[in-house]
């Protein structure tokens, strides 16, 4: 009768395995995995011996930097550094908000001064961090990867003496010789895609070497990041403009609102290009829950390469920038610029400006200041400056209807609110301004009737009137559009983004495929039947291995057939003797109620536990 046996062992029995197993097992269990031995713990000296010494404590500073549980540490730590550096102004992003910080908290600025908690990323503790994992990597990689290349050219090694020993394991007789079933289960792992060879009598196949490069792409897919990321921060540059419709933009330093770049940037290094706003694109949704939501948000602009390339056009959307020899420009926002005619008391035109009002909220509603620093005069002709609050709404929901916020992002029922100074605007003191905010203190306000400050609300085409015949200041009907932009070179972005796909594409084979091995043995059997052995062994405990060998068993036992069992019937001339003796043996199995049961004809083969397996 043929016999089936298949066990599944707890993952304690992997490539380790009991003490009594492990010279069983051999060179198969121990090589299995590749990764390096760990040894980091060392020896403890015993009494008398002698300390490990310079080169011995070197030796293991350097194993426990390299170790994987040093390595995922700083890991962590190299996370939890980069949070300050999220909440945190820093002082190469923000100075101004750095500075409010300091002013604001008193106890906290000098404290976080000094843990450089204001410029993280260019800190010692943070740098030392980067530099220690990026180290403990390469270390790591280095040796896995030789070892791994030794596996690569290598090959299975022999079937151990007791297949029973494995996790898995079945075998059964077959009439075929052990020649065919070994040509037979080396073909069939092959087209399986195993690895496999004939040696010491036997059939060894492995499979699942992409587990260990899945998990050597990982780190070095990490190490490709971390280039990334210095490299990013040592080369970007990255700076903003705002353009109104018919302005241009030309790629150097001088020409951006603000500017800011890694320590190794050349400015000369900036991408010779430029380009034009032609006309900003908006529409909106006008009704149900998403109202005044944007549908349509372009930035129709005309650019051109090099100081004389071709001009060409380009619409640029959220998400979708213009790229330029290595530069992108993105839309980051959009609001309106109101055209006004400033005149003096004698009516003559001292100024027609279009100023761009910042938003405050969605529906484009907008704040800023209008200044007229040259060529205006007061009624005793005397040179001032003038200065203007400005408040601005594309859609005013009416008069009596509330506070002068806009009810739509469109400009459907434009609104312009004004509030009059003049005097000194400081613009000549050597301290910088915010363009969009008005310094009043050297200023004096316009008053109206009642002795307040002069305001009025203006319909496109109106005009405000300043007191005393000081002159006057009309909202025109062109209301303009503007649009900021970002211009960023980033050297490392494509790089990083490689290396995080190469990263979750390691990790996932790492994780997912299983490296196991197969055994085939086929001998002779005293009786002239072959008895045929099949085993396997998985790196991690995983019910594939037992699945996989039952599959993999029940095709070599297609073309390896179990042998028919022997027929219990006498043979015709048999002795008449032997008949007499078999005649009393089955009278005394019919009075024995312990006696063995007869054979049963079923030919399904009947399954027992491995040696040593749960009973």
């Amino acid at each position: 009768m043929s016999k089936t046996t298949t066990s599944a062992a707890s993952a304690d029995r992997d490539t380790a395995g009991a003490p009594d197993e492990l010279g069983e097992l051999g060179a198969a269990g121990a090589q299995l995995s590749t990764a390096p031995l760990d040894d980091t713990a060392g020896p403890t000296p015993g009494p008398g011996m002698p300390a490990l010494g310079v080169i011995g404590w070197i030796r293991w500073f350097w194993r426990q930097l390299t170790s994987m549980r040093v390595a995922l540490l700083l890991l962590l730590l190299l996370s939890l550094g980069a949070i300050p550096g999220s909440l945190i102004p820093q002082q190469g992003t923000d100075e101004l908000k750095v500075q409010d910080f300091k002013d604001t908290h008193t106890t906290l600025g000098p404290i976080y001064e000094k843990l450089g908690l204001f410029h993280v990323y260019s800190s010692v503790w943070f740098s030392a961090i980067y530099i220690l994992l990026f180290v403990s990597l390469i270390g790591c990689i280095v040796p896995r990867t030789w070892q791994f290349v030794g596996q690569l050219r290598g090959r299975p090694p022999a079937a151990p003496k007791r297949l029973t020993r494995l996790p898995a394991y079945t075998t059964w007789r077959t009439e075929a010789t052990p020649d065919e079933v070994h040509e037979a289960a080396q073909r069939l792992l092959k087209q399986r895609r195993f690895r496999s060879h004939q040696v010491g009598g036997s059939v060894a196949a492995e499979k699942g070497y992409l587990r260990e490069a899945g998990n050597l792409a990982f780190h070095i897919a990490l190490i490709v990041l971390l280039l990334a990321f210095a490299a990013g921060q040592l080369f970007k540059s990255e700076g903003g403009k705002l353009i109104m419709e018919g302005d241009g933009f030309s790629n150097t330093l001088t020409q951006y609102d603000d500017f800011k770049s890694g320590s190794l940037f050349d400015t000369d290094e900036l991408a010779p290009f430029s380009f034009k706003l032609d006309r900003f694109e908006g529409s909106y949704e006008m009704s149900g829950p998403e109202r005044g939501t944007a549908r349509t948000y372009k930035a129709h602009v005309t650019y051109s390469e090099g100081a004389h390339g071709p001009e060409k056009k380009k619409a640029i959307e959220v998400n979708k920038p213009l790229e330029v020899d290595g530069s992108k420009v993105y839309l980051i926002g959009h609001g309106y610029a109101p055209t006004v005619t400033v005149r003096d008391g004698k009516g003559k035109v001292v100024q027609r400006v279009s100023v761009p009002l910042l938003p405050i909220d969605s529906m484009g509603t907008a704040t800023g200041a209008i200044k007229i620093l040259d060529g205006y005069r007061n009624k005793d002709g005397k040179k001032e400056q003038l200065g203007f609050n400005a408040f601005f709404v594309p859609t005013f929901a009416g008069e009596g209807n509330g506070q002068m916020f806009s009810q739509f992002p469109a400009p459907f029922n434009p609104r312009l609110a004004l509030s009059a100074y003049h005097g000194s605007l400081g613009v000549d003191s050597g301290v910088p301004q915010n363009v969009y905010q008005l310094d009043t203190r050297k200023m004096t306000k316009f008053k109206d009737a009642k002795g307040e400050l002069l305001k009025k609300r203006l319909k496109i085409g109106e005009t405000m009137k300043l007191p005393n015949g000081a002159g006057s200041i009309t909202f025109e009907k062109e209301l303009k559009q503007w649009a900021t932009f970002q211009i960023s070179q980033e050297p490392g972005s494509s790089w990083a983004l490689g290396g995080a796909i190469a990263a979750i594409a390691g990790l996932a084979g790492s994780l997912f495929i299983q490296r196991r091995r197969v055994w085939v043995r086929a001998t002779a059997g005293a009786d002239g039947v072959t008895v045929v052995e099949m085993a396997g062994l998985g790196r991690s405990e995983s019910a594939k291995v037992p699945e996989e060998l039952g599959a993999l068993a029940a095709q070599l036992h297609g073309q390896a057939p179990s042998a028919p069992d022997a027929d219990p019937d006498p043979e015709p001339d048999a002795d008449p003797a032997a008949d007499a003796d078999a005649d009393a043996e089955s009278a005394e199995a019919k009075t024995d109620p312990e006696a063995d049961t007869p054979s049963d004809p079923d030919p399904t083969p009947d399954v027992v536990p491995a040696e040593g397996a749960e009973k």
